[in-house]
């Protein structure tokens, strides 16, 4: 089969590897129907998550249809279309137990590496590097997908796979960043990043019940984006000035009453502080730029919380944590459990809610995705959302 392979920093290839195989009764085959390129998929890119190896297959958004079963999966059989959660969980462990999916304990076959940087594991990732469990992603024509028998959602007939891909990441990621903010009416939600799981965190703030959300990025589609299918009012912080002096302006001097970060390690930004970041992270004296959750600890007003769908993946200084502290800030993050979240979502977009589809910019082959990670990186010809379709020419 044809793969999306990694062999270093922002050198992808398009190759010939071996088909997957069931490996464990409990494993399923998908042929992958279509794909996408995630966000967190440039810090791979950009070679700043460690524990990567020359020919590791990519991605972890992704649906297909299943082409075999193990003996042990019960719930799917040959013909199903599925959409798989990126996150890989056991259902039997203690975490899946308590619906925090992505914290399973029995999904990392690489565990220790995860202990020995972060204390403990979380659950294995899809095309997600080796600290994550090495396994194979889905931005090729088929993948293994383990725990077969809990993870996968069955679409339902007459839905696109355009409408339901989403679910597999970062429709349940903006929707659980927007969850962790304990929106009350009335609060007012500050957005940083208005990329695709930006976009779905505006959304999802008002399906909770937010009267008001502030959109905060540099790149004037994604703003307008934000805008116009989001309803958010927009910060350009290359052209706007002080981003927590403008939210205290429009607050009335009390600040958002919750504050996402979706940027995570790799954040832009104009300041002083933000470009020392990008220089330390550059030259390896620090493994992530936060300038952005600085910006969110200060803008956050008092009592208020900060929610963290970004990805960070290591050490992060220069915080604001006496800030923190006296305002007496709630933090939430973490990857996301999306198995908490399939059925729940699936159901707000039959019942026309919301319509995915609206983050969708292009759609290639899989040959072209090599060209569309620069594209995305690099913000070129308006690119939000990469859609790929394995089997097109």
């Amino acid at each position: 089969m044809k793969a999306l392979c990694w062999f270093g920093a922002h050198d992808v290839r398009v190759e010939n590897v071996p088909d997957p195989e069931i490996l464990n009764p409990r494993d399923a085959i998908v042929k992958i129907t279509t794909s996408a390129i995630c966000g967190s998929d440039l810090h791979l890119y950009d070679g700043y998550i460690p524990t990567m190896k020359k020919g590791d297959i990519l991605g972890h958004e992704f649906m297909g249809e299943v082409v075999e079963v193990g003996k042990d999966v019960s719930n799917l059989k040959k013909g199903d279309r599925v959409v798989v959660p990126f996150t890989i969980a056991c259902g039997n462990c203690m975490f899946c137990k308590r619906d925090m999916w992505s914290l399973c304990d029995n999904s990392n076959p690489n565990a220790w590496l995860a202990e020995s940087l972060y204390g403990y594991s979380g659950s294995g990732l899809y095309g997600y590097s080796h600290l994550y469990g090495g396994y194979a992603g889905g931005q090729a024509q088929y993948v293994r997908v383990p725990y077969a028998d809990i993870g996968p959602l069955k679409v339902p007939e007459g839905m696109s796979d355009e409408q339901v891909l989403f679910l597999s990441d970062i429709f349940p990621t903006g929707y659980m960043a927007a969850e962790n903010c304990g929106i009350q009416p009335g609060d007012t939600v500050a957005v940083w990043g208005c990329g695709p799981v930006g976009q779905f965190a505006i959304k999802s703030a008002y399906m909770l019940g937010a009267e008001r959300v502030i959109a905060i990025d540099r790149i004037s589609e994604r703003l307008r984006m934000a805008q116009e299918h989001g309803r958010a009012e927009i910060i350009n912080y290359e052209k706007e000035g002080d981003v927590v002096e403008m939210l205290k302006q429009m607050t009335g001097g009390v600040g958002p009453d919750a504050c996402i970060d979706a940027v995570g390690l790799e954040a832009h930004g104009t300041s002083v502080g933000a470009i020392t970041d990008t220089i330390k992270q550059k030259t390896r004296l620090s493994t992530d730029r936060p300038h952005v959750l600085r910006q969110v600890i200060q803008a956050c007003r008092k009592g208020g919380a900060v929610s963290l769908p970004g990805v960070y993946g290591g050490f992060v200084d220069k915080m604001p944590m006496g800030a923190a502290f006296a305002k007496a800030l709630t933090f939430k993050m973490g990857q996301t459990h999306v198995h908490r979240y399939l059925h729940p979502l699936l159901k707000r977009i039959q019942e026309a809610e919301i319509d995915p589809t609206f983050v969708i910019t292009h759609k290639v082959s899989l040959d072209q995705v090599p060209q569309a990670y620069d594209m995305f990186k690099h913000k070129q010809d308006s690119c939000i959302k990469v859609v790929i379709k394995p089997w097109e020419a």
